[in-house]
Protein backbone atom coordinates (compact mmCIF):
# COMPACT_ATOMS: atom_id res chain seq x y z
CA UNK A 1 0.00 0.00 0.00
CA UNK A 2 0.92 3.61 -0.85
CA UNK A 3 0.90 6.33 1.21
CA UNK A 4 -0.14 9.36 0.34
CA UNK A 5 0.70 12.63 2.48
CA UNK A 6 -3.44 13.16 2.66
CA UNK A 7 -4.15 9.92 3.91
CA UNK A 8 -6.09 9.81 6.61
CA UNK A 9 -4.79 7.54 9.20
CA UNK A 10 -6.29 6.64 12.91
CA UNK A 11 -3.57 6.02 15.56
CA UNK A 12 -5.47 4.55 18.45
CA UNK A 13 -3.31 5.09 21.40
CA UNK A 14 -1.29 8.39 20.26
CA UNK A 15 -0.18 9.21 23.66
CA UNK A 16 1.31 6.02 24.49
CA UNK A 17 5.15 4.95 24.03
CA UNK A 18 4.48 3.25 20.58
CA UNK A 19 1.55 5.72 19.47
CA UNK A 20 3.19 8.49 20.12
CA UNK A 21 6.58 7.36 18.14
CA UNK A 22 4.47 6.91 15.12
CA UNK A 23 3.08 10.22 15.71
CA UNK A 24 6.50 11.81 15.41
CA UNK A 25 7.30 9.55 12.42
CA UNK A 26 4.68 10.31 10.57
CA UNK A 27 4.59 14.01 11.24
CA UNK A 28 8.44 13.83 10.07
CA UNK A 29 7.51 12.40 6.83
CA UNK A 30 4.77 15.44 6.39
CA UNK A 31 1.53 13.27 6.58
CA UNK A 32 -1.01 16.16 7.47
CA UNK A 33 -4.18 14.28 7.64
CA UNK A 34 -3.63 12.08 11.37
CA UNK A 35 -6.85 11.47 13.34
CA UNK A 36 -5.94 11.62 17.24
CA UNK A 37 -8.13 10.88 19.94
CA UNK A 38 -6.97 10.90 23.41
CA UNK A 39 -9.09 9.09 26.19
CA UNK A 40 -11.92 12.35 27.08
CA UNK A 41 -12.09 12.52 23.59
CA UNK A 42 -13.09 8.53 22.79
CA UNK A 43 -13.67 5.75 24.90
CA UNK A 44 -12.06 2.96 23.30
CA UNK A 45 -13.84 0.51 25.94
CA UNK A 46 -17.52 1.96 24.64
CA UNK A 47 -18.29 0.33 21.44
CA UNK A 48 -21.01 2.86 20.42
CA UNK A 49 -18.59 5.74 21.13
CA UNK A 50 -16.24 3.90 19.42
CA UNK A 51 -18.33 2.87 16.10
CA UNK A 52 -19.67 6.88 15.87
CA UNK A 53 -16.06 7.90 15.70
CA UNK A 54 -15.17 6.09 13.01
CA UNK A 55 -18.47 7.06 10.93
CA UNK A 56 -17.84 10.67 11.80
CA UNK A 57 -13.85 10.66 11.10
CA UNK A 58 -14.03 7.86 8.59
CA UNK A 59 -10.33 6.95 8.49
CA UNK A 60 -8.21 4.68 5.88
CA UNK A 61 -5.43 3.62 7.53
CA UNK A 62 -6.12 2.04 11.54
CA UNK A 63 -3.01 1.48 13.49
CA UNK A 64 -3.74 -0.26 16.68
CA UNK A 65 -1.43 0.86 19.40
CA UNK A 66 -3.79 1.40 22.38
CA UNK A 67 -3.68 -1.44 24.71
CA UNK A 68 -3.38 -2.24 28.33
CA UNK A 69 0.28 -3.04 28.84
CA UNK A 70 2.96 -3.72 31.77
CA UNK A 71 5.28 -5.50 33.13
CA UNK A 72 5.37 -8.97 35.07
CA UNK A 73 4.01 -7.89 38.11
CA UNK A 74 0.97 -5.73 36.10
CA UNK A 75 0.00 -8.59 34.69
CA UNK A 76 -0.11 -11.19 37.10
CA UNK A 77 -1.78 -8.86 39.61
CA UNK A 78 -4.56 -7.53 36.96
CA UNK A 79 -4.56 -10.12 34.77
CA UNK A 80 -8.41 -9.86 34.74
CA UNK A 81 -8.26 -6.07 33.12
CA UNK A 82 -5.42 -7.27 30.72
CA UNK A 83 -7.79 -9.41 29.10
CA UNK A 84 -10.92 -7.47 29.19
CA UNK A 85 -9.33 -4.03 27.84
CA UNK A 86 -7.41 -5.59 25.21
CA UNK A 87 -9.98 -7.66 23.95
CA UNK A 88 -12.58 -5.13 23.65
CA UNK A 89 -10.01 -2.18 22.48
CA UNK A 90 -9.19 -4.38 20.05
CA UNK A 91 -12.94 -5.57 19.33
CA UNK A 92 -14.11 -2.30 19.11
CA UNK A 93 -11.62 -0.78 17.15
CA UNK A 94 -11.57 -3.56 14.28
CA UNK A 95 -15.36 -3.98 13.78
CA UNK A 96 -16.06 -0.17 13.66
CA UNK A 97 -13.04 0.10 11.29
CA UNK A 98 -14.34 -2.75 8.71
CA UNK A 99 -18.21 -0.83 9.49
CA UNK A 100 -16.85 2.64 8.35
CA UNK A 101 -15.17 1.20 5.50
CA UNK A 102 -11.41 1.48 6.23
CA UNK A 103 -8.82 0.09 3.34
CA UNK A 104 -6.15 -1.20 6.37
CA UNK A 105 -5.84 -2.58 9.89
CA UNK A 106 -2.09 -2.98 11.54
CA UNK A 107 -2.41 -4.50 14.37
CA UNK A 108 0.39 -4.59 17.13
CA UNK A 109 0.81 -8.01 19.22
CA UNK A 110 3.90 -8.93 21.21
CA UNK A 111 6.10 -11.31 21.35
CA UNK A 112 4.79 -13.01 24.26
CA UNK A 113 2.21 -14.82 22.09
CA UNK A 114 4.68 -17.26 21.18
CA UNK A 115 4.83 -19.98 23.84
CA UNK A 116 6.90 -19.99 26.88
CA UNK A 117 9.28 -23.08 25.92
CA UNK A 118 8.89 -21.83 22.13
CA UNK A 119 12.23 -22.88 19.78
CA UNK A 120 14.65 -20.50 19.36
CA UNK A 121 14.76 -17.99 17.81
CA UNK A 122 11.14 -17.84 17.63
CA UNK A 123 9.48 -18.04 14.57
CA UNK A 124 6.35 -16.48 13.04
CA UNK A 125 4.80 -19.89 12.62
CA UNK A 126 5.38 -21.11 16.22
CA UNK A 127 2.08 -19.22 17.10
CA UNK A 128 -0.15 -21.90 19.05
CA UNK A 129 1.99 -24.52 19.10
CA UNK A 130 2.69 -24.59 22.60
CA UNK A 131 1.48 -23.28 26.08
CA UNK A 132 1.65 -19.80 27.06
CA UNK A 133 4.20 -17.99 29.54
CA UNK A 134 1.83 -18.11 32.93
CA UNK A 135 3.09 -15.01 34.03
CA UNK A 136 1.28 -12.97 31.13
CA UNK A 137 -0.82 -15.41 29.64
CA UNK A 138 -4.31 -12.97 29.77
CA UNK A 139 -2.22 -10.36 27.54
CA UNK A 140 -0.91 -12.79 25.37
CA UNK A 141 -4.18 -14.65 24.67
CA UNK A 142 -5.68 -10.97 23.74
CA UNK A 143 -3.03 -10.18 21.60
CA UNK A 144 -3.66 -13.67 20.23
CA UNK A 145 -7.22 -13.10 19.74
CA UNK A 146 -6.37 -9.81 18.03
CA UNK A 147 -4.32 -11.31 15.40
CA UNK A 148 -6.83 -14.41 14.03
CA UNK A 149 -9.69 -11.52 14.45
CA UNK A 150 -7.97 -9.34 11.98
CA UNK A 151 -6.94 -12.51 9.92
CA UNK A 152 -10.77 -13.45 9.75
CA UNK A 153 -11.85 -9.89 9.00
CA UNK A 154 -9.47 -9.91 5.87
CA UNK A 155 -10.54 -13.26 4.38
CA UNK A 156 -14.25 -12.67 5.32
CA UNK A 157 -14.25 -9.36 4.33
CA UNK A 158 -11.36 -8.38 2.12
CA UNK A 159 -10.16 -5.58 4.68
CA UNK A 160 -6.55 -5.29 4.22
CA UNK A 161 -4.39 -6.18 7.64
CA UNK A 162 -0.79 -5.95 8.73
CA UNK A 163 -0.04 -7.69 12.37
CA UNK A 164 3.67 -6.67 13.09
CA UNK A 165 4.80 -8.89 16.87
CA UNK A 166 7.55 -6.54 18.40
CA UNK A 167 9.93 -8.20 20.57
CA UNK A 168 10.65 -5.61 24.19
CA UNK A 169 10.21 -2.26 22.92
CA UNK A 170 11.31 0.99 25.13
CA UNK A 171 12.48 4.04 24.49
CA UNK A 172 10.91 8.05 23.96
CA UNK A 173 7.61 8.20 26.49
CA UNK A 174 7.85 5.21 27.95
CA UNK A 175 6.29 4.18 31.51
CA UNK A 176 8.69 4.67 34.50
CA UNK A 177 6.73 3.22 37.18
CA UNK A 178 8.93 1.25 39.12
CA UNK A 179 5.76 -1.86 39.79
CA UNK A 180 4.20 -1.93 36.39
CA UNK A 181 6.44 -0.46 33.98
CA UNK A 182 8.50 -2.85 31.37
CA UNK A 183 12.04 -4.64 32.59
CA UNK A 184 14.31 -1.95 30.94
CA UNK A 185 12.10 1.39 31.89
CA UNK A 186 12.18 0.03 35.37
CA UNK A 187 15.66 -0.85 35.46
CA UNK A 188 16.89 2.67 34.21
CA UNK A 189 14.76 4.27 36.73
CA UNK A 190 15.99 1.92 39.61
CA UNK A 191 19.45 2.74 38.94
CA UNK A 192 19.44 6.22 38.14
CA UNK A 193 17.47 7.13 41.56
CA UNK A 194 20.37 4.97 43.02
CA UNK A 195 23.04 7.27 42.39
CA UNK A 196 21.02 9.94 42.73
CA UNK A 197 20.33 8.70 46.35
CA UNK A 198 23.94 7.53 47.25
CA UNK A 199 22.70 3.89 47.70
CA UNK A 200 25.17 1.05 47.96
CA UNK A 201 22.05 -1.65 46.37
CA UNK A 202 19.86 -2.12 44.03
CA UNK A 203 17.28 -5.10 44.13
CA UNK A 204 15.42 -6.83 41.02
CA UNK A 205 13.46 -9.20 40.25
CA UNK A 206 14.30 -12.77 39.53
CA UNK A 207 17.60 -14.75 38.84
CA UNK A 208 18.69 -12.42 35.89
CA UNK A 209 19.37 -15.54 33.62
CA UNK A 210 16.07 -14.65 31.44
CA UNK A 211 17.34 -13.27 27.82
CA UNK A 212 15.19 -10.86 26.19
CA UNK A 213 15.46 -8.65 22.96
CA UNK A 214 14.71 -5.26 23.25
CA UNK A 215 13.88 -2.80 20.59
CA UNK A 216 13.94 0.73 20.59
CA UNK A 217 10.59 2.35 19.98
CA UNK A 218 11.09 5.11 17.08
CA UNK A 219 13.14 1.76 15.28
CA UNK A 220 9.48 -0.23 15.18
CA UNK A 221 7.42 3.05 14.32
CA UNK A 222 10.07 2.71 11.25
CA UNK A 223 9.46 -0.64 10.65
CA UNK A 224 5.55 -0.39 10.53
CA UNK A 225 5.78 2.70 8.24
CA UNK A 226 8.15 0.38 5.73
CA UNK A 227 5.72 -2.92 6.32
CA UNK A 228 3.36 -0.38 5.17
CA UNK A 229 4.42 0.36 2.30
CA UNK A 230 6.87 -3.03 1.26
CA UNK A 231 4.53 -5.82 2.75
CA UNK A 232 0.84 -6.51 1.64
CA UNK A 233 -0.63 -10.05 3.65
CA UNK A 234 -2.76 -10.99 7.14
CA UNK A 235 0.50 -12.99 7.90
CA UNK A 236 2.17 -12.04 10.92
CA UNK A 237 5.56 -10.42 11.36
CA UNK A 238 8.40 -10.39 13.71
CA UNK A 239 10.26 -6.90 14.52
CA UNK A 240 13.27 -6.98 16.33
CA UNK A 241 17.29 -7.24 16.15
CA UNK A 242 17.56 -10.90 16.12
CA UNK A 243 19.68 -10.26 18.88
CA UNK A 244 19.25 -10.85 22.80
CA UNK A 245 21.06 -10.48 26.30
CA UNK A 246 20.59 -11.64 29.77
CA UNK A 247 18.41 -9.53 32.26
CA UNK A 248 21.62 -9.60 34.62
CA UNK A 249 23.56 -8.42 31.13
CA UNK A 250 20.55 -5.51 30.89
CA UNK A 251 21.41 -4.55 34.40
CA UNK A 252 24.91 -4.26 34.25
CA UNK A 253 24.56 -2.46 31.37
CA UNK A 254 21.97 0.06 32.50
CA UNK A 255 24.07 0.78 36.33
CA UNK A 256 27.21 1.10 33.95
CA UNK A 257 25.44 3.95 32.31
CA UNK A 258 23.68 5.36 34.83
CA UNK A 259 26.59 5.63 36.85
CA UNK A 260 25.91 3.12 39.56
CA UNK A 261 28.63 1.31 41.12
CA UNK A 262 27.29 -0.36 44.08
CA UNK A 263 25.79 -4.12 44.55
CA UNK A 264 22.99 -5.63 42.52
CA UNK A 265 20.64 -8.02 44.49
CA UNK A 266 18.94 -10.90 42.73
CA UNK A 267 15.42 -11.69 44.15
CA UNK A 268 14.85 -15.31 43.00
CA UNK A 269 11.56 -15.78 44.67
CA UNK A 270 10.38 -13.63 42.18
CA UNK A 271 9.87 -14.87 38.87
CA UNK A 272 11.85 -14.60 35.17
CA UNK A 273 9.05 -14.42 32.65
CA UNK A 274 10.08 -16.93 29.45
CA UNK A 275 13.15 -17.74 29.86
CA UNK A 276 13.86 -17.07 26.34
CA UNK A 277 12.23 -14.37 23.88
CA UNK A 278 14.72 -13.99 21.00
CA UNK A 279 12.73 -13.36 17.33
CA UNK A 280 13.12 -14.74 13.88
CA UNK A 281 13.69 -11.55 11.80
CA UNK A 282 14.69 -13.14 8.39
CA UNK A 283 11.15 -12.12 7.14
CA UNK A 284 11.41 -8.69 8.21
CA UNK A 285 14.97 -8.33 7.37
CA UNK A 286 14.77 -9.71 3.87
CA UNK A 287 12.01 -7.34 3.06
CA UNK A 288 14.82 -4.78 3.36
CA UNK A 289 14.21 -3.35 6.89
CA UNK A 290 16.94 -3.48 9.19
CA UNK A 291 16.88 -1.38 12.40
CA UNK A 292 19.71 1.70 13.54
CA UNK A 293 19.25 2.33 17.31
CA UNK A 294 21.75 -0.14 19.12
CA UNK A 295 20.79 -1.06 22.88
CA UNK A 296 23.73 0.95 24.19
CA UNK A 297 22.74 4.31 22.10
CA UNK A 298 19.23 3.40 23.18
CA UNK A 299 20.00 2.98 27.00
CA UNK A 300 21.76 5.99 27.11
CA UNK A 301 18.90 8.56 25.27
CA UNK A 302 16.16 6.79 27.59
CA UNK A 303 18.48 7.15 31.00
CA UNK A 304 18.88 11.05 29.53
CA UNK A 305 15.41 11.34 28.52
CA UNK A 306 14.46 10.00 32.30
CA UNK A 307 16.47 12.57 33.72
CA UNK A 308 14.96 15.47 31.89
CA UNK A 309 11.62 14.68 32.84
CA UNK A 310 12.73 14.25 36.55
CA UNK A 311 14.30 18.08 36.46
CA UNK A 312 10.56 18.93 34.96
CA UNK A 313 8.90 17.39 38.07
CA UNK A 314 6.75 15.42 35.50
CA UNK A 315 8.39 11.96 37.10
CA UNK A 316 8.04 11.82 41.15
Amino acid sequence: MILEKNTKIYIAGHNGMTGSALVRLFKNNRFDNLILADRTQLNLLNQQDTQRFFNYNKPEVVIISAAKVGGIKANMDFPAEFIYENLTIQNNIIHSAYLSGAKKIVFLGSSCIYPRMSQQPMKEEYLLTGTLEPTNEAYAIAKIAGIKMAEYYHKQYGIEVLCVMPCNLYGTNDNFDVENSHVLSAMVRRFVSAVENDLEKVEVWGTGIAKREFMHVDDFASAIYYLLENYNSYEIVNIGWGKEISIKELAETVAEKAGFKGEIIWDSTKPDGMPLKKMDVTKLFSLGFTPKITLAQGIEQTITEFKALKEKGLIK
